[in-house]
């Protein structure tokens, strides 16, 4: 995934548009608890500013994973945007944390993957409420209450609860 960059050397703001399909796989973006279902869609521009090159865009791309809590299979289409700038290699206003390319190509390779999986959050539910499932018998608590006491007491009220039961 190479834009090439040769013709806005000279002209500043000239944006220099890019599309490109590629499978999660052929760039690292894969992961044990989800998988991407079809290939990654990005799309976007690069902006010469003066200074620096800016890549800008988004990258869609649909996620299977399964619930963290009623263990259901989901389907997530999700949308990332992105925008980073990039200097040549050598440049005395590069810093650390500046994206550095040599020659007249910016490789987005790298960029895409990192913004595609550390836009994936670390529980993957099937909706914000969902309830998962119940402790004592594995019903979904999504589809209805089950009627099983799930209380719980607390451990350090256990010596209060022995003497309450003794009376």
């Amino acid at each position: 995934m190479k834009v090439n960059i040769a013709e806005s050397n000279a002209d500043f703001t000239q944006e220099i548009p890019f599309a490109f399909t590629v499978q999660p796989s052929d760039i690292g973006a894969v992961a044990d608890d989800y998988t991407f279902e079809g290939p990654l869609v990005i799309e976007g521009k690069v902006i010469h500013t003066g200074s620096c090159w800016r890549a800008e865009g988004v990258i869609r791309c649909e996620k299977s994973f399964v619930c963290d809590r009623c263990l259901k299979p989901c389907r997530e289409a999700q949308e990332h945007h992105f925008s980073e700038e990039f200097r040549r290699t050598g440049d005395e206003m590069a810093d650390e944390d500046t994206n550095l390319f040599e020659g007249d190509l910016i490789d987005l390779t790298e960029l895409v993957r990192d913004t595609v999986l550390a836009a994936q959050p670390l529980s993957k539910l099937c909706r914000p409420d969902c309830k998962g499932l119940c402790p004592v018998c594995g019903a979904d608590l999504n589809e209805g209450d089950c009627g099983c006491d799930r209380f719980v007491p607390d451990p350090r009220m256990a010596a209060l609860q022995e003497l309450l039961a003794k009376k």
